[in-house]
């Protein structure tokens, strides 16, 4: 069915742009695992990323969740159905009031086609995602956007109503950054390149008992659901920060059965961007809403 394609390149979308921590709904209160120690500063007066990652991240996370806006070029590859399913996604985000998206997604099934889809257009909105697939579909009346409420779509990945709307109000990029910082786990690898820009790179262990207490009932269960249907016990997730404070390359790797790998690189913060929805002259809503 149509609705349940669009519902789950939606719910991918999402995953690309905030990972497991989308599901972070502790509102910036996640407290670091590590010890955070003031000691360690180097001569500009920062902390010692390699002594302390917890201040580092800590401070990185407020530094990204204080710009409000930035450009995405995410991928994600992930085994369904024992096909691998490969995902991208590119655009806009602004997280002022929520996450609000504008982006463009690819999708390519292995074994399918043989082919990439052709790009969609995404609109993510407080409400409703609007999707343009290229072309006006039979019953669309020639609009070429169509609205899909995250209540239908939550309902056609086995989720209530309000899933994936809970997820977005949560999925803006300093929360991987923040999840990281609460593990227990983090620590600084060293600087590294990231398309041209000095970073520092972070890493560490994401396992289902750290993330208990920070979801909200839906979404712990659809991530405890996710960890036992791939077999995976913990999520590698790595995250490199500028010398702004500022997240610019986010990957995380989850093993298993069903195994993925994605990957985010952050520009343009602070940027003004167009996350408005479409006009309702162009706009039907999907069927079943």
């Amino acid at each position: 069915m149509r609705s349940t394609r669009i519902a789950a390149a939606v719910a991918g979308a999402v995953i690309l742009v905030g990972g497991l921590s989308a599901c972070n709904n502790d509102g910036g209160k996640a407290s670091g695992g590590g010890s955070s120690s003031t000691g360690g500063s180097d001569a500009g007066g920062k902390q010692d990323p390699a002594q302390n990652p917890v201040d580092a991240l800590k401070a990185a996370q407020q530094a990204t969740k204080g710009k409000k806006t930035a450009k995405i070029d995410a991928s994600t590859t992930s085994t369904l159905l024992g096909k691998q399913l490969k995902q991208s996604t590119k655009g806009e985000l602004d997280w002022s009031q929520g996450m609000r998206m504008n982006v463009e997604n690819t999708m390519d099934v292995g074994g399918s086609s043989g082919k990439p889809s052709k790009p969609s257009k995404a609109i993510y909105a407080e409400d409703a995602v609007y999707m343009n697939l290229g072309a006006a579909m039979p019953g669309d009346g020639g609009k070429p956007w169509t609205k899909y409420p995250y209540s239908l779509l939550s309902k056609k990945l086995g989720g209530s109503g309000a899933l994936l709307q809970e997820a977005l109000q949560n999925a803006d990029p300093s929360q991987p950054i923040e999840l990281l910082a609460a593990s227990g786990s983090a620590k600084a690898v060293g600087k590294e390149d990231v398309n041209g820009v000095q970073a520092t790179h972070y890493t560490g262990t994401i396992t289902p008992d750290q993330l208990r207490g920070k979801l909200g009932k839906d979404l712990g269960d659809m991530i405890r659901k996710q960890f036992e249907k791939s077999g995976a016990k913990s999520e590698q997730l790595d995250v490199w920060i500028d010398s702004n404070d500022l997240l610019v390359k986010k990957r995380e790797k989850l093993g298993g059965k069903q195994p993925s790998d994605s990957t985010a690189l952050y520009t343009g913060y602070g940027t003004k961007v167009d996350v408005a929805p479409p006009p309702a002259s162009q706009t039907t809503t999907a069927p079943g809403a």
